[in-house]
């Protein structure tokens, strides 16, 4: 006896037409036709792969290609300039003020915010009546805008009526005065205290999707075994987590290194707060010189690159349960 499949049945495999092969034994023979092309998955892809070839690698790729030429409705015509914008850059001392803010900026945020999303995470990893209330309210900040938590925090950082004077104020410690734009090392304090209260949320939300995964069973038997709670952490939950830690952490690195509304909001062109990106801003629009914006663009963009993928390799491990 024969089947087939697509095609129609060959006798000349099994022998004669009805005839079974000696033994008793029936061959099957099973033949897959050829494979229809399906248009239908690759028109509903088209439209998003179109939107980002025009929304991010076009512009990626005319930002390389401007980035050594010299682009400024000041001085025409569009010219090549080879590495001369870099070299300006590189003894700009604006640029190099902010590079310091920046770091500062990427070091602290990071950090705190890992540290403050694994420990939040691990509080909301078991179920408890409110829990789904306290996510919600959880991830308010980070649905803000940056302008607008940047006009929330300026009332609260304000030296004559803000929350935090008001506050010194009644419990007769004094008022504070000015708090940004002073000291350079309070400025981006308090500036990056405030990004961390809204990047926060994201990195909790990253973790506990990682923490959800880990099965109960392995703290059934590390509890069986006599484990505290923290040796239970450090040999079951962070070593599972890190693939949920290095995402949270590239995010982190990204948001902080690419910082522009809260700076700019709270403490203006002020070079105490300034960061990379903000002086992106100031080369391009206010100077007008775009073929400096675009080198600066696209040292940014390497420098984001290259510490992600570093994070990435130092804290991602693949996890098999």
């Amino acid at each position: 006896m024969t089947f087939s499949r697509g095609v129609e049945s060959s006798s000349q495999a099994v022998g004669q037409p009805g005839a079974a092969p000696s033994g008793g034994v029936t061959t099957v023979v099973v033949r897959r036709g050829r494979r229809r092309f399906e248009v239908l998955p690759y028109a509903l892809v088209a439209p998003v792969m179109i939107f980002i070839i025009a929304l991010a690698l076009v512009p990626a790729v005319f930002t390389i290609v401007e980035s050594f030429f010299t682009v400024n409705p000041l001085d025409p015509p569009t010219r090549f300039s080879g590495l001369a914008n870099f070299v300006h850059i590189a003894h700009d001392k604006a640029v190099i003020s902010s590079i310091g803010n920046t770091a500062f900026y990427m070091v602290v945020g990071v950090l705190l915010s890992t540290a403050m999303a694994l420990a939040i995470a691990v509080v909301l990893q078991r179920p408890f009546r409110g829990r789904s209330l306290v996510i919600a309210v959880l991830i308010l900040p980070w649905a803000l805008p940056g302008v607008v938590e940047g006009i929330l925090w300026t009332g609260i950082f304000d030296p004559n009526a803000g929350l935090i004077n008001s506050l010194l104020t009644t419990l007769h410690l004094g008022g504070t005065g000015v708090l940004l734009g002073q000291s350079r090392l309070l400025t981006i304090t308090l500036i990056e205290l405030v990004q961390v209260w809204q990047i926060t949320p994201l990195s909790v939300l990253l973790i506990l999707a990682t923490l959800q995964l880990i099965p109960d069973e392995l703290y059934e038997a590390a509890e069986i075994d006599g484990c505290s709670p923290w040796r239970s952490f450090l040999a079951i939950t962070f070593p599972l987590a890190r693939p949920g830690i290095a995402v949270c952490m590239v995010q982190a690195v990204i948001a902080t290194i690419n910082i522009f509304d809260q700076p700019y909001i709270l403490n203006g062109a002020a070079d105490t707060g300034a960061s990379l990106t903000m002086q992106t801003y100031f080369i391009s629009f206010q100077n007008l010189d775009f073929g400096q914006g675009y080198a600066l663009s696209l040292l940014i963009t390497a420098v984001t690159l290259v510490i992600s993928l570093g994070v990435v390799r130092a804290i991602y491990r693949k996890v098999e349960l």
